[in-house]
């Protein structure tokens, strides 16, 4: 790992710890504490939508154009003082301006600091390095949400504008981490004539078919999985497998810990694996879980075993979730033609955000009021993500699915140079 990853990856920790502090205790700020009700909050978790679906679109042009590095410190900024400001906000559109700067700043965060990723690795290191940011974001968000738990009472609203003010400090200081960082040279769209023009490069974008599909399949990875984690499969388990909110919380820490104790396990299992059946593979495991969500609202057995196989839900989505970093992002980099990675990992971030929003929307209603329907339905989903995955290994190059073969061609080819050379 070079200096430039290094710093790359203490970013991320940051982002996510700092994220930590806020993410789970936002509802009851704007509802309780602020007393704004629970409308207000809701509209606010939706402006976080909203804003990264409108800035995304713009984000992957700037990355192209000027580098990621000038619009991660942009985000950064613009995501800090939203921050600062939904802390001493106290009204209802105070609160709701604050939400769009942060959620814009997050949003634009995601493909920048992926775009970096890409310009300091190797299609031999890039699932390393991308395992490794979703194993420290991971880490940072937990370690940043139980401190947080510890500071925040909701009788005191100081302790929240102080969560608020940390949260400010870490986007911050990752900036000046951030801003000592030296790229390598990636090309910018004035070298790439072919796509000199947002129409053209979205243009180009859905004219990689391939791209397309993974889009297509992303949108269903975080539809039921991702979209499903703090509202249908929360209600679902509260309210057909009456587990308590204290199991609750243990599901989701289990999720975290898989994710943290598998991931360089399941790495050094991806690696040699067809990206495309890793993704089948994926899907598979989170139809057991979802299987195993069903035994537990649906099944006839004790209420101890009910709340275990809650728990393993999100442990074996945790599970997949853990094969899947090393293996979509990378993806996505090595679909992107030349100087194109930032518009290719924002498109992306959008399709993610569009799941995220519409997965609790129609997840949630679901699971609260028809349990078995729920269940059925995520289940198929899971194994349409296999499904899908195979029907995009066939639009896939060898190397682009098989990537670990461009490291041994090039062993190869200078093996080969240097046998001619002897015998010359």
């Amino acid at each position: 790992m070079g200096a430039a990853m290094r710093r790359i990856h203490v970013g991320n920790a940051l982002s996510a710890f700092g994220l930590g502090f806020t993410v789970p205790y936002l509802y009851v700020y704007v509802a309780q504490v602020r007393g704004l009700g629970a409308m207000t909050a809701g509209v606010v978790l939706a402006v976080f939508a909203v804003a990264a679906l409108i800035v995304l679109p713009f984000a992957g042009r700037a990355i192209v154009r000027r580098g990621p590095l000038p619009v991660l410190l942009t985000a950064l900024v613009t995501a800090a003082v939203g921050a600062l400001s939904l802390g001493l906000a106290g009204s209802g559109p105070a609160v709701l301006s604050a939400a769009a700067l942060l959620g814009a700043g997050q949003a634009v965060m995601q493909p920048a600091l992926a775009t970096m990723i890409v310009d300091c690795s190797t299609a031999e290191t890039r699932s390393r390095a991308f395992a490794t940011q979703f194993f420290l974001q991971n880490l940072g968000l937990g370690v940043g949400g139980l401190i947080g738990g510890h500071l925040v009472d909701t009788t005191r609203v100081s302790s929240f504008t102080l969560l608020f003010a940390i949260e400010a400090a870490m986007f911050l200081l990752l900036v000046v981490v951030m801003a000592t960082v030296r790229l390598p040279h990636s090309p910018r769209i004035a070298d790439a004539p072919a796509a000199s023009s947002a129409k053209g490069s979205w243009k180009q974008l859905l004219g990689n078919r391939a791209m397309v599909q993974l889009s297509v399949l992303g949108f269903v990875l975080f539809f039921a999985c991702y979209g499903q984690f703090e509202s249908g499969l929360s209600a679902y388990g509260v309210e057909a497998a009456g587990i308590s909110t204290s199991a609750l919380g243990t599901a989701l820490a289990a999720n975290t810990l898989m994710i943290v104790v598998a991931q360089f396990a399941v790495l050094r299992f991806v690696e040699r694996r067809r990206r495309s059946r890793v993704i089948a593979g994926v899907g598979l495991i989170w139809a057991v879980a979802w299987a195993a969500a069903g035994y537990a609202g649906l099944g006839h057995g004790s209420q101890e075993m009910a709340t275990a196989a809650f728990v393993s839900t999100y442990a074996l989505f945790g599970l997949g979730e853990a094969m899947l970093s090393p293996t979509v992002a990378p993806l996505v980099a090595d679909l992107a033609p030349e100087g194109m990675a930032g518009q290719y990992n924002s498109a992306f971030a959008l399709v993610k955000q569009l799941a995220l929003a519409v997965g609790p929307a129609v997840g949630g209603p679901l699971g609260a009021s028809l349990p078995a329907p729920y269940v059925v339905t995520f289940l198929l989903f899971s194994l349409g993500i296999s499904v899908l995955a195979v029907r995009l290994g066939k639009r896939l190059t060898d190397v682009q699915d098989r990537p670990w073969l461009a490291a041994r061609s090039r062993v190869v080819a200078r093996g080969g140079t240097t046998a001619e050379s002897v015998s010359a």
